[in-house]
């Protein structure tokens, strides 16, 4: 890699999106320093060393996912002090690794990776489940079942608190596909959503959904509508002429499957060309 795509986080992170086995904690971190200038290569090198360090705390022999679960705990939850609350889903920081490490605090998911990626590096059996509005982290063999909620300090979870967390987000029972392990491009892409949620109400935030959306377009795998999203946001910053032109390429991709959403786009697409005048 050249020097230049060394110090531009963007590059790295969509290099890495494709490598063969993406780094988690890596993807984070650069996803970070898009947001946080002051995030250099150096601070991203002492996120990674401040996870290694935290590994290297729990204790050695452990055996089945339980008593992983309650090292990470006790750990973590206990000594570090990484939890949440409500007030972290107001700041965009809580959505950013390094942040999240720094101030022990942070939303659901990313206090799942602080989880994970300590965990991983002690040689723990330990995943993602991405639970619909609460990530959570399993250890051992997924059958087992072994979860815990790292926004709760590290509480364990039974299959009934999973049961009634689905429930009060969704209204639905508890499906087995919602327990599958998440892989980390699908919590990287979870993430950057959470920042576009973040983002949309807060009008005056326009730059964070554009660079949010634009990392996610780099992700191998995306909604294809993130494109029109992207096209209006452009609109909405003011970059009318970019933005007209990215509907119209969105357009000519729907139109063989829904030729009326099509023109519609088309529309919006003039529409926004005749702000230019």
């Amino acid at each position: 890699m050249s020097p230049e795509r060394e110090d531009d986080p963007r590059s790295r992170f969509a290099e890495e999106a494709r490598a063969e086995r993406p780094d988690l904690a890596l993807l984070c971190l650069l996803l970070a320093a898009v947001a946080d200038p002051a995030l250099d290569a150096r601070g991203i090198d002492a996120a990674q060393i401040e996870l290694d360090e935290l590994a290297g705390r729990l204790p050695y022999g452990m055996r089945g996912g339980r008593e992983w679960a309650s090292a990470l705990a006790e750990l973590l939850g206990e000594r570090c002090g990484f939890a949440g609350s409500s007030a972290d889903y107001h700041r965009l920081g809580s959505s950013l690794l390094h942040e999240v490490l720094r101030q022990r605090r942070g939303l659901p998911i990313l206090l799942s990776v602080v989880w994970i990626e300590v965990a991983r590096r002690a040689g723990a059996p330990v995943y993602g489940v991405a639970l619909p509005g609460h990530f959570v982290v399993g250890f051992g063999d997924p059958a087992e079942r072994v979860l815990a909620d790292p926004f709760d300090g590290g509480r364990p979870m039974t299959g009934q608190d999973a049961e009634l967390l689905v429930a009060g987000a969704t209204g639905e029972p508890l499906d087995e596909s919602m327990l599958v392990p998440a892989r980390p491009l699908e919590i990287v892409l979870r993430i950057l959503n959470n920042i576009r949620a973040w983002a949309a109400a807060r009008p005056e935030r326009t730059d964070v959904a554009l660079w949010a959306v634009d990392l996610s377009l780099l992700l191998p795998s995306h909604p294809a509508r993130l494109r029109y999203e992207r096209a209006q946001l452009l609109v909405q910053s003011g970059q009318f002429a970019r933005g007209a032109a990215e509907m119209e390429e969105y357009a000519d991709v729907v139109e063989g499957v829904e030729p009326e959403t099509a023109e519609a786009i088309r529309q919006r697409a003039r529409a926004a060309r005749a702000l230019l005048n």
